[in-house]
């Protein structure tokens, strides 16, 4: 529970945090619909008495707050002066999405090197506004503070580039877009939110995702043409919201044994989490993941259904194999064009970016209390489908 008494209540915070946004946008205070205050207040309130925050992890947390609220600004500003925005096309976008750590940054990142597609860059995700020509974006101050706080949080935690590189012009996944009507996961990653986490898990997140289908439409209102390529495992957690808001969606669902990943992702995600907080109760933590991801993996297994040509699968191993045919195996799929300056594109990218190029990330033994016969266990039905050799517990991870 967090320490109350002097130190000031977040509850009673909201307006301050508010106003801290406004002042740093130059008195912008126009925040669009107020639809995304319940889920803020609800999370201040766990902020006040189940979070455990380290006095860093409550500036981090305070900071992150105002840098979203300064995202909601932005972008009704820009849609202001660029009504027009809302009604550009975005038609059959890839969405890469899956159980997590299957390589599906790799494959983002790999995807996002054809010049003939279109990407969500990290500096416009955080600081949403019209995609510039390439050639100006170093110069912007969007851009410049955008690496400044990549270089905040790989401070915070120095094996964490190893673990998931970002950088400000790299192609990054869409839980800015998601976290502006603060309905995301990584609320409950970085802190101790339950309750938070119980009323996201079991709310149908339509609305989210209109804002950010009118996010990706003034992103890209300057590139009208090309195909959009997104990515976030997250989605699959609510993939009947995002097929309701992208009803042409091209799903690339990402695949390995839940064995071999799960308590990596849980490594990962504690390191998140200590950068604000108190070393959690590592085997509670690992329980609440397995119970979130196999429920995803189980909701998509339903959403495919009567859907089959919108779901291309993508196998680790097979990615990891041969990335470019894979590449052009979900171009195949979804009737990408694959051009020759593309394919040298992502030639030239792979050649720059060779697995390792952030350090490497170890496994570890690190099991958290999850045995690979409990963990595939509980995705059992995923398993039996993607993994049929280990279903009824398989071999050791």
């Amino acid at each position: 529970m967090a320490v109350l008494g002097t130190i000031p209540r977040w509850a009673d915070r909201e307006q301050e945090l508010h106003e801290r946004a406004t002042a740093c946008e130059g008195g912008a205070d126009d925040f669009g619909d107020p639809a995304y205050l319940e889920p803020l207040r609800l999370l201040l309130d766990c902020y006040d008495h189940e979070a455990r925050f380290t006095r860093t992890g409550r500036v981090m947390a305070e900071y992150f707050l105002v840098n979203i609220l300064r995202g909601r600004l932005r972008a009704e500003r820009w849609w202001r002066l660029r009504p027009g925005a809302l009604d550009v096309p975005v038609e059959r976008p890839i969405v890469i999405t899956g159980l997590v750590r299957t390589g599906s940054t790799a494959l983002h990142h790999l995807m996002g090197a054809n010049p003939d597609t279109q990407c969500l860059a990290y500096w416009l995700a955080t600081h949403p506004q019209p995609r510039p020509p390439r050639h100006s974006w170093e110069a912007a101050y969007d851009f410049r503070a955008a690496e400044s706080e990549l270089r905040m949080i790989y401070l915070g935690g120095e094996k964490l580039e190893a673990v998931h590189h970002m950088s400000a012009p790299g192609p990054e996944e869409c839980r800015h877009f998601l976290a502006q009507s603060f309905t995301d996961d990584y609320f409950e990653v970085a802190s101790t939110v339950p309750t938070y986490a119980d009323w996201y898990r079991s709310h149908h997140h339509v609305d989210s995702y209109r804002r950010h289908r009118q996010l990706v439409q003034l992103v890209g209102s300057y590139d009208v043409g090309p195909r959009w390529v997104l990515k976030y495992p997250v989605h699959m957690r609510h993939i009947d919201a995002l097929l309701e808001v992208y009803p042409d969606a091209c799903i690339v669902w990402t695949h390995r044994d839940p064995a071999r990943v799960l308590s990596s992702y849980v490594g990962l995600c504690e390191g998140f989490r200590t950068l604000q907080e108190h070393p959690p109760d590592r085997e509670q933590f690992a329980g609440h993941q397995l119970d979130v991801w196999s429920e995803a993996m189980t909701r998509g297994l339903a959403a495919r259904s009567g859907r089959e040509d919108q779901f291309h699968d993508v196998h680790f191993d097979d990615l990891s194999a041969d990335p470019m045919g894979t590449v052009a195996g979900i171009y195949d799929a979804f009737d990408v064009p694959f051009s020759a300056e593309a394919e040298r594109a992502l030639a030239d990218w792979q050649a720059d970016n060779p697995p390792g190029k952030f350090g490497e990330h170890g496994y570890g033994k690190d099991d958290f209390g999850l045995t690979p016969g409990a963990i595939r266990e509980r995705f059992a039905d995923y398993v039996e489908r993607f993994f049929p050799d280990l279903a009824g517990g398989g071999p050791p991870a």
